[in-house]
């Protein structure tokens, strides 16, 4: 047996420590929080009104946060001590889905309280998805060992925002009334804080010893230059960057054809829609996408050794159009499901393989402020697809959002293999295929 062979089936095998654990534990917890929160926050939009348009407005909201406080997300990431940034954030998170529990007890819940709480849970979920990003590679204890643990937390959030959120929401909403979906959420976001006090040590990057400045004639920067140029270093880096240019533009494009389905998915599926499902049966229907999302997070390696990473990435691009243009081929919720199955394997599988790529090009110092950068352009999108989603379902109708998108979205398999080359995505993943 080849001595590479061995190493790597002892990394396989090697424990990923307790400050990942907690880290895990965490990340899983605050998921399914998530998983809960944002399949009742549309169904309560829903309930208070009927525009198409005001529950897609709900996804704008939600993803606001990323065009408007992405870069500043990252600046203060990589200046904080990341684990305790989640802290404060997730007692954020628990006090506002607290209060909109409290509007839905009192009968005073309405769309500008539950945009206000998507608005503040979209900021937290910059906050904290850079952090977490920023976390891993300092919680596992060898480089070797980024794939396997972007896997693993890949598959935390699947399982639990996806798998489990969902169908818990609906059947909560269903039996016991919306306001035990967002109070259950906040719970769960309460209960990470122990979680994350199982990490020891501190988590603030690093950065490397700076050059000892020499004496120019030159007039120091001000202030304000240094911030600006603090901000904009991870857009720079990823601009600078080829494949992480691709990658996150590519990301970008499917992303809008995303946002526009998504927005207005729970309208076209929850009665009187055309596909006719209750609460409890749409969150059913969204589990397909997370069983999908759990197989691919959990092949991803062995399908990357196999096939390689160009190939794989590849399917998630078919995965999408196949996603984005089924419902407008059919109302039948198990098209509907497989084609979700389909489009969250390959949601799982992108993210995993560019996160580790993320994690093996950037410097410690850097990868708060270029995974916020990554999607601030990448999710930046996702409130303009949701608006015309929403716009377009109610000047043309629902189904006209799925044909236009599924057409549209033909370009996207054109734009990857263009844009993203096989070798250097080989070479950013240590040289493996």
């Amino acid at each position: 047996m080849a001595v590479s062979e061995v190493t790597e089936r002892s990394q396989q095998r090697a424990s990923l420590g307790r400050d990942f654990a907690g880290l895990w534990t965490a990340t899983a917890l605050a998921n399914l929080g998530d998983g809960l929160y944002l399949l009742v926050l549309p169904l309560i939009a829903l309930e208070v009104t009927g525009s198409a348009g005001l529950v897609a407005g709900v996804t704008v909201m939600l993803t606001l946060a990323w065009p408007l406080f992405g870069l500043q997300a990252g600046m203060l990431v990589d200046r904080a001590d990341r684990r305790r940034l989640i802290i404060a954030v997730n007692l954020v998170r628990a006090l506002t889905l607290t209060g909109l529990t409290a509007t839905l007890l009192t009968g005073t819940a309405s769309v500008r309280w539950v945009y206000a709480a998507a608005l503040v849970l979209g900021i937290g979920e910059t906050l904290v998805d850079t952090s977490l990003a920023a976390l891993v590679p300092h919680a596992v204890r060898h480089r070797a060992l980024l794939g396997r643990a972007n896997a693993r937390i890949e598959v935390a959030q699947t399982v639990t925002n996806q798998f489990i959120g969902p169908p818990l929401a609906g059947l909560l909403a269903a039996t016991a009334g919306l306001a035990w979906v967002t109070g259950t959420s906040a719970a769960l976001f309460a209960a990470t804080l122990g979680c994350l006090a199982m990490m020891s040590g501190s988590y603030r990057a690093v950065p490397p010893p700076a050059a000892t400045p020499q004496p120019t004639a030159a007039t120091p920067p001000s202030e304000r230059s240094r911030l600006r140029t603090e901000l904009l270093a991870g857009a720079a880096f990823t601009w600078r960057h080829a494949l992480l240019r691709s990658l996150t533009l590519t990301t970008a494009a499917m992303n809008v054809f995303w946002a526009a389905w998504v927005s207005v998915l729970v309208v076209y599926a929850v009665a009187p829609g055309p596909v006719g499902l209750s609460p409890a049966g749409y969150g059913v229907l969204v589990i397909t996408m997370a069983i999908g999302g759990i197989a691919g997070a959990t092949m991803v390696e062995p399908l990357r050794r196999r096939l390689g990473a160009h190939r794989l990435l590849a399917l998630d691009v078919v995965g999408t159009i196949v996603l984005v243009g089924t419902p407008a081929l059919t109302t039948n919720p198990y098209a509907i499901g497989a084609a979700m199955l389909v489009g969250g394997a390959g949601s799982a599988i992108w993210r995993a393989i560019v996160a580790s790529v993320r994690q093996s090009v950037v410097p410690a110092d850097l990868l708060g402020r270029v995974y916020s950068a990554n999607r601030m352009i990448s999710w930046g999108v996702l409130p303009l697809g949701a608006a015309l989603g929403g716009v377009l379902a109610e000047v043309a109708g629902v189904r006209t959002v799925f044909v236009v998108g599924g057409l549209a979205s033909l370009a996207l398999f054109l734009l990857y293999a263009i844009t993203v080359r096989p070798g250097e995505l080989a070479e950013a993943l240590d040289g493996r295929p």
